[in-house]
Order: C-alpha cells, then structure tokens, then sequence
C-alpha cells in the first residue's frame, strides 16, 4: 500500500505496524484522526508523510525540524522515522494528543523526537525546516511557522491543491517552488517555501 509513495525497509516497517496499533487503541478514546480504516490510515497518514519526507530529506539529514499542529504526528514522527540524525519537536497543544504523541515516541524508541506540549507562540526557537499538515486556522497557523523558521530555512505545507493560492498570495518573506502532486487521488500537494528574509 506504501509503494505509490515510498519504498521502505523492514525496520521502517515494523516501526509504522507498531504506531498503527496504537493509533486505533487511542483513536477510540481520544479524537486523533477522521481516518478510521487501516489501509486509509497506511496510505493517508504514513504514505504521504513518507512521501514528503524522501522529498524534504535524505535519510542521514542532520537537520533541526518542527511540525507545527502535530496532532497525531504526521508528518513529524515519519520524518524522524526516515532521518534518525535529524532533531524533531513536535508542537502540539492539546493535552491529549501530546500524551500520545509521547507514547509513540516511547513505543518506537525515538530518541531524536521530543514534544513540546504548549502553543507555537510560546516555542522560543528557530529551525531550518518547519512542516504543518491539516491545521485549523491555516492562515493565522502559517503566519507562526513562518516565524519558526530560520533565514534560508524551510517551510514545507502539506495542503490541498486549492490552498496554493492562499499560501502563496502574501508577501512573507519566503521563495515558494512548485507544487509537487501528492500520490493518492486526494488533491494534495507538498509546497515548500525558503526563507528570504526575517518575518516579525
């Protein structure tokens, strides 16, 4: 179900059956996604998170990342998944969802993943590649991870096709590419933007 996405190893693999797991033990109780059904949750949640990250990463990145909203850690957990080396904070406010966040982060032995559990505004740092998917608020949400993102750093947006526009129309300070077509049918893209000058 991965192969239109990503070809991953079998440790990758094992890593992703154990998160699924708990992913529908915790869904029952605590509102992490819409998604319900295993082969959806394979290919909406791990397929295009790992398809983001071949594209935002080698797998021996070193880089400093955010994911903003994480929620139920897409593609923030994927990301640190496929580039150990990498330095992964998953920002996520509601209580809940970083009491899961954290138990996944337990579970598959992430060492280079830590949760910060309070709202972007109050996260002091900077980081040179920042990634939000499925945000409420996209506008005012974007607005603080442009503020997250080192100069010449990245901002990486996981968002469907019509929300190009609105992504792209101000000003901000950031050099967009062009967006690349996510697989799977659902109108998505990954559009990333560099950093060109501080945004207050």
């Amino acid at each position: 179900m991965l192969r239109p996405f990503i070809e991953l190893d079998a440790r990758l693999l094992e890593q992703i059956s154990i998160y699924i797991d708990l992913l529908v033990k915790w869904n029952s109780r605590v509102n992490l996604t819409a998604v319900r059904r295993r082969e959806e949750i394979v290919q909406r949640h791990f397929g295009e998170s790992f398809f983001a990250a071949a594209r935002l990463l080698s797998p021996q990145a070193e880089e400093s990342i955010i994911d903003l909203g994480s929620g139920a850690g897409f593609p923030g957990i994927p990301l640190a998944m496929f580039a150990p080396r990498a330095t992964v904070t998953l920002i996520e406010s509601n209580g809940k969802k970083a009491a899961f966040l954290h138990e996944v982060v337990r579970a598959l032995e992430l060492r280079n993943v830590s949760v910060f559990k309070q709202r972007a505004e109050d996260y002091s740092g900077s980081t040179q590649l920042v990634t939000m998917r499925a945000v409420e608020k996209f506008t005012e949400a974007k607005r603080q991870a442009a503020k997250l993102v080192q100069p010449g750093g990245r901002l990486a947006l996981m968002i469907g096709a019509g929300q190009v526009k609105e992504a792209t129309a101000s000003a901000d300070g950031f050099k967009w590419k062009e967006p690349v077509p996510i697989p799977g049918g659902h109108s998505r893209v990954l559009l990333v933007g560099t950093k060109t000058v501080r945004v207050e």
